[in-house]
């Protein structure tokens, strides 16, 4: 029979889950043809690899391709380039998924005939400090308003959560690019609107995110974001979205309005306003939050909000400086693992 769906699942270090997310995968609601699924190991160093050489030996469906690079991006694109489905389906570690999450990213694609399709992106975390994150994530506080965190919408948006496509999108886009430690999957979606094409969400497709489960890994992963948004933006030449812009602009005004305030007094009444102005939005958005997800989770909310927002805005700005005015390749310190090395460890991205 032909291999109708190629599952692809890029990982690093995931010895106590690689076993249990491909089972879960094993498992998914049967679909018309075969499938098989590529994992995309990134060098694994923890009995990751052995447990995988394990699961290929089993079952001929399963295949492992060396990543040498310990990216995402590089990951996905090996993985595409060995894969022979007609529709090619990423499928995380870090990540549960309902039984018929396969069949539904099939089926949606093709209802919409959309490019690129998916679920929303909803978390859940391990550990108070990890269900904070988690409520916080779904929260349009934290979130700017971005759709893909909505569990309800469905129709267009500027992303998706992971992604479905018909294997011609790649031969007609391009693969994911390589120099992108995170963000790969934003500039992924935004050449595929930029060529015309539609990237569709619905809550049919399910699937549940493990947030990060301490602040410092939140504020780590966060400053990652905003610092490669902006060699995206660079990339395509277009403008950042006012989400993008407000924590950045923010942190400039906090810094740089006690310095205008040495000659103008008044400032300093602007920069006390703003900084009120924030901290009553955020420990409103706390109490909301906390009311839905649970009232324990009100003294960590104020923190977790803040890591999204203060993370994403210093990365932004140190991206402007080493990617607009330096003009030189990303900092190391971007580069490096945010999640911590427990049950769902991942790869860079």
């Amino acid at each position: 029979m032909a291999i109708e769906v190629s599952i692809i699942v890029p990982c690093r270090n995931e010895v106590t889950a690689i076993a249990a997310t491909v089972d879960s995968i094993r498992s998914q609601d049967p679909i018309d043809g075969d499938f098989e699924v590529i994992v995309a190991d990134g060098m694994s160093d923890d009995g990751t690899r052995e447990i995988l050489n394990q699961l290929t030996a089993a079952d001929p469906r399963i295949t492992m391709v060396d990543n040498p690079e310990g990216i995402v991006s590089t990951g996905l694109n090996r993985a595409i380039r060995q894969a022979q489905g007609k529709i090619i389906i990423r499928m995380d570690g870090h990540t549960t998924y309902a039984r018929d999450y396969v069949r539904r990213c099939v089926e949606v694609l093709s209802e919409t005939q959309a490019d690129n399709v998916g679920g929303p992106w909803i978390a859940h975390g391990e550990g108070i400090v990890g269900r904070a994150i988690a409520a916080a994530f779904g929260s349009g506080f934290a979130a700017g308003g971005a759709r893909s965190h909505d569990c309800q919408y469905e129709g267009i948006v500027d992303s998706v959560y992971l992604g479905c496509w018909r294997r011609e999108m790649f031969e007609r886009v391009g693969f994911f690019d390589e120099e992108l430690v995170r963000n790969q999957d934003d500039e992924f979606n935004l050449r595929i609107t930029r060529q015309g094409g539609t990237v569709w969400q619905s809550p049919r497709i399910k699937s549940v995110y493990s947030s990060r489960s301490s602040l410092s890994g939140l504020f780590k992963q966060y400053l990652q974001y905003g610092y490669w948004k902006v060699r995206v933006l660079q990339k395509h030449k277009i403008p950042a979205s006012v989400r993008h812009l407000v924590p950045a602009a923010f942190l400039l005004a906090l810094a740089g309005l006690p310095v205008i305030a040495l000659w103008f007094e008044v400032v300093w009444w602007f920069w006390g306003g703003l900084l009120g102005l924030y901290v009553t939005l955020l420990l409103l958005a706390s109490f909301v939050t906390a009311r839905r997800q649970g009232s324990e989770l009100l003294l960590y909310l104020p923190l977790v909000f803040a890591c999204f927002h203060i993370g994403y805005g210093l990365g932004f700005l140190r991206g402007i400086l080493d990617f607009v005015v330096r003009r030189r390749g990303g900092d190391s310190r971007y580069t490096a693992l945010t999640r911590e090395q427990t049950s769902n460890a991942e790869l860079k991205g």
